[in-house]
């Protein structure tokens, strides 16, 4: 099931288009037309909406600039979808607009959904969108990263279980290898902090301050330096209270209080409210009374001890210290106390810590290696498996002698985890570096298929990987320029047939010369220039019918009203539909 389309691309300024639309549909569509029509201009259109290099050569002459507009209808669950929203972009009806713009200059601009987007963007969505199968543009299977993630989806749960136990240990040991790294690289520094949090403990301890001494202290200082003047001042408002003992007949506030007391008592009971006076004047005289005494009481307790004033001088001094190093006052100084036998406990632990980590690490390590060994064997079965089917693909696309491999290897790394008595390195996938090879005739060695095939032949090897891995990529869309090069004949009419095959669960786009190829096409795109060399808006039309005829005719034969060519182009076309 096709889960998005490429519905529409619109092409401004672009080579030797004028200004063209080309309308597809989902299954498959071929797009012919005459040699140096500007069928290929497909494939470099799209490969500019998907992020493709801009080539300013590639505007038109005349034009300040080449546009090129896609629509693809995408579903809400398809990445490609969460992930252009994520960047602001906006689907319309479930349809994503994309936009790309190359000036003659050089300067690019790409929009997505309405919004101005880096042209990288584009191109990661890229791989979920469409693969580009050509002569100057492989993507897709292409990649050993998709190659071995290709080959994983082939293998199904053969794989993917020992992979997700896998990618959990892995996630494991890397949380883990990191804190051991952390641990043991910062040794030096870890000491270093932790004797400055001795030193400092240490002499905190030292002093032993108590909550609030600082505060005590403070005030007791004050006290003692002017202690003369406090008992002065306490003996002179004893005497205006109590009166001086040398002076009987001094007149003092007790004395003159008790008087207005008296009078007042006297003469309470005629008046209510000269009672509640003589109540608060009783108050008076028994408070002035009780002050008076405690004055007499401070004056005789305190005295000048200039001893014990330099031991709370020496000892503020000692607190001093502590809170010019550790807080502003002692409270401060003690959370940090706190704070720092917390951090030492946790540092002089670290070794201890350290000798654990490694021993787990070591086991998880060796964890790790069994269920790599199991991901290996299971993809080099699948590796296996998948190879044979592609090879007998190639043999029916006019490539019989063409033998396709797996590479399932891995790389060494002294860091990396035991295989059989190797040590080998590892990532999130296992330790298996795929790669796909081919050997285009007996007797040439295997080599990366990007680089062993021509690009006719590189094209039906992703014909062949393509449709062999059906319904598994995720890629809905695919895209196929000269995947018949070089071919004609029975070659070409399974090549036809094949495409067709892989129609069924993608979305297949055929830039083709074959009418063998054409003819299995849902729908027939043909791309033709006017008078003056150029491609318009009426020239790329969808063929149906006669006119579908008469374009197979000249494809099979270079004339449309040839009888024996129409003849074989409607043969043609019974033949691919009886096959579908």
């Amino acid at each position: 099931m096709v889960v998005s389309v490429l519905e529409e691309m619109r092409i401004r300024s672009l080579g030797v288009i004028d200004d063209a639309v080309v309308e597809l549909s989902p299954g498959f569509t071929a797009v012919t037309g005459e040699t140096g029509a500007g069928k290929t201009m497909v494939v470099t259109s799209l490969g500019l909406l998907l992020g493709g290099r801009a080539d300013p050569a590639l505007v038109r002459i005349g034009a300040k600039s080449a546009v090129v507009e896609g629509r693809i209808a995408v579903g809400k669950d398809v990445s490609a979808a969460r992930r252009a929203e994520e960047a602001g972009a906006e689907l319309d009806d479930g349809t994503l607009l994309i936009s790309r713009t190359v000036s003659a200059e050089g300067r690019s601009r790409a929009h997505l959904g309405g919004r101005s987007v880096p042209v990288g963007l584009l191109s990661e969505l890229a791989d979920d969108l469409v693969a580009v199968h050509g002569q100057t543009d492989q993507q897709g299977l292409l990649r050993p990263a998709r190659q071995r993630a290709a080959l994983d989806r082939y293998a199904g749960t053969a794989v993917s279980g020992p992979l997700a136990d896998y990618t959990t240990a892995y996630h494991r040991l890397r949380a883990l290898t990191a804190e051991l790294a952390e641990l043991t690289t910062r040794a030096r520094e870890r000491a270093q902090e932790a004797d400055l949090l001795r030193f400092g403990l240490n002499e905190i301890a030292r002093v032993e301050p108590r909550p609030g001494e600082d505060t005590e202290l403070a005030a007791e200082a004050e006290r003692l330096r002017h202690a003369e003047a406090l008992a002065s001042a306490a003996a002179a408002a004893h005497a205006a209270l109590a009166g001086h003992p040398e002076d009987p007949e001094g007149v003092d506030a007790t004395t003159l209080v008790a008087g207005a007391g008296r009078a007042l008592d006297a003469v309470r009971s005629h008046d209510p409210a000269l009672a509640a006076l003589a109540e608060r004047m009783g108050e008076i005289s028994i408070l002035l009374s009780d002050v008076a005494g405690e004055l007499a009481g401070y004056a005789d307790r305190l005295e000048a001890d200039p001893l014990r004033l330099a031991a709370v001088e020496e000892r503020r001094a000692a607190l001093t210290a502590l809170t010019r190093k550790y807080g502003e006052d002692i409270a401060a100084v003690a959370a940090w106390a706190e704070q720092g036998a917390a951090r030492l406990t946790e540092l002089d632990g670290d070794d201890d810590r350290i000798g654990e980590l490694t021993a787990e690490r070591d086991t998880l390590g060796a964890e790790l290696a069994g269920l790599a060994r199991r991901l290996t064997d299971a993809r080099t079965d699948a590796a296996a498996r998948f190879a044979a089917a592609v090879t007998e693909e190639l043999a029916s696309l006019a490539m019989p002698h063409a033998r396709v491999s797996f590479a399932v290897g891995q790389q060494d790394d002294p860091d990396g985890v035991d295989i059989g008595g190797r040590t080998v390195a590892y990532g999130p996938y296992g330790v298996d570096e795929v790669e796909l090879l081919l050997a285009p005739h007996p007797g040439a060695p295997p080599r990366p298929i990007a680089k062993g095939a021509s690009g006719g032949e590189l094209s039906r090897v992703m014909l062949a990987v393509e449709v062999v891995f059906a319904g598994t990529d995720p890629v809905p869309t695919y895209l196929f320029d000269e995947v018949d090069a070089g071919v004609g004949g029975k070659a070409a009419v399974e090549i036809g047939r094949r495409l067709a095959k892989l129609a069924r669960s993608a979305q297949v786009v055929v830039v083709t010369h074959l009418p063998q190829v054409a003819a299995f096409a849902d729908r027939q795109l043909l791309v033709e220039k006017t008078n003056d060399g150029t491609v318009t808006r009426s020239g790329v039309t969808v063929l149906e019918g006669e006119d579908r005829v008469r374009e197979l005719s000249r494809m099979l034969a270079g004339q449309e009203d040839s009888s024996t060519a129409r003849a074989h182009a409607e043969e043609l076309l019974a033949a691919a539909r009886s096959d579908g």
